[in-house]
């Protein structure tokens, strides 16, 4: 499938990886209609930092994936749905599980409905390597045992078996998209590297994190991107799940050093108890398999990760970047 001309919709534009996204569906040629969460500060999220050319080029379509009505409006007209729209910090899945299983479950219901009613040519559910839990082997393959570890997790593994369920019942042309730990600009304070790198760069010498000894496979936002543009173009994937990964891992102590190292090396790791998960909801371990995707599409990650962090911390170092985030508190 080529993408050039093809409408497409993309859920959670506003959001880290959806505005990435957005971006690189407009160099391939798409009409991008892009559906932000609706606000009364008519907030665009990451979407506002792109320029006037870029904006130009896309709708922008404010609602809420939790209604029904206003997805249907949204996938209307629209040959390939990308959905990225979720709730995605586990901490706070811990204390709001319902508000998950109505995001990411029932939105994920939404889109799929609309674009079985609409006879979408293409329909790609964003999913998550949390499914996964602690790897019982790696690299972690699309076979693995998913392991709802968080109600985080838990909602997500429903969201896929909706999707999956609708390829099954009424052949609705879906993929289901797993990337493994995006990083890079634009990304939220509750992820790792964003809230290393923030309190290295305002000055703060003792850094607060969670456990250390979990390793994670880190995969550069527009390896990302890049990967659900291919997925997208590859007929092979259609009721397929697809890991993105870069086929390695990295553990947090290790990438904190690492960061430290290039920021400001007289700082040092305190663990901060309250940012440690409770024990069995800990991931331990995720280090993704990438053989299906480089078989079946033309994708292949270009960024190793010391190229990542360093176009990462560039982007923060600019003070407009940096100043859109609280490094003094723990982001949840």
């Amino acid at each position: 499938m080529i993408l050039i001309g093809k409408k497409v919709l993309v859920t959670g534009a506003d959001g880290f990886i959806g505005s990435h996204l957005v971006e690189e569906l407009i160099k391939e040629g798409a009409k991008v209609k892009a559906f932000v969460y609706y606000n009364s500060f008519n907030s665009w999220g990451w979407l506002d930092s792109l320029s006037k050319d870029q904006l130009k080029e896309i709708e922008v379509v404010s609602g809420d994936i939790r209604d029904p009505n206003g997805v249907r409006d949204a996938v209307n007209d629209c040959q390939i749905v990308f959905h990225l729209a979720a709730l995605i910090a586990i901490p706070f899945s811990y204390l709001s599980p319902d508000t998950y299983v109505d995001t990411n479950i029932k939105g994920t219901l939404n889109i799929l409905q609309a674009s079985r009613d609409f006879s979408v040519e293409k329909v790609l559910i964003t999913s998550t390597s949390e499914v996964y839990g602690t790897a019982q082997y790696v690299p972690i393959d699309e076979k693995h045992a998913r392991q709802p570890q968080s109600p985080y997790s838990a909602s997500k593994i429903g969201a896929d078996a909706i999707a999956d369920s609708f390829y099954r019942s009424f052949n609705l042309p879906i993929t289901i998209v797993r990337p493994f730990n995006t990083y890079g600009p634009r990304q939220s304070a509750r992820a790792v590297i964003p809230t290393i790198i923030t309190q290295l760069l305002n000055g703060i010498e003792d850094i607060k994190l969670g456990d250390l000894t979990p390793t994670r496979d880190l995969l550069y936002v527009k390896d990302t991107v890049k990967g659900f543009i291919e997925i997208a173009k590859s007929d092979s994937l259609l009721g397929h799940d697809c890991n993105i990964a870069t086929n390695s891992e990295i553990s947090i102590r290790d990438l904190a050093q690492e960061l430290i190292r290039q920021i400001n090396p007289s700082a040092k790791i305190v663990v901060d108890d309250e940012r440690v998960r409770p024990e069995g909801s800990e991931v331990f371990r995720l280090y993704g398999c990438n053989s299906k995707i480089i078989e079946r599409t033309q994708w292949r990650p270009m960024f190793n990760l010391s190229q990542g962090l360093l176009e990462t911390i560039s982007w923060f170092k600019v003070s407009e970047n940096l100043s859109r985030y609280k490094s003094e508190i723990y982001n949840i």
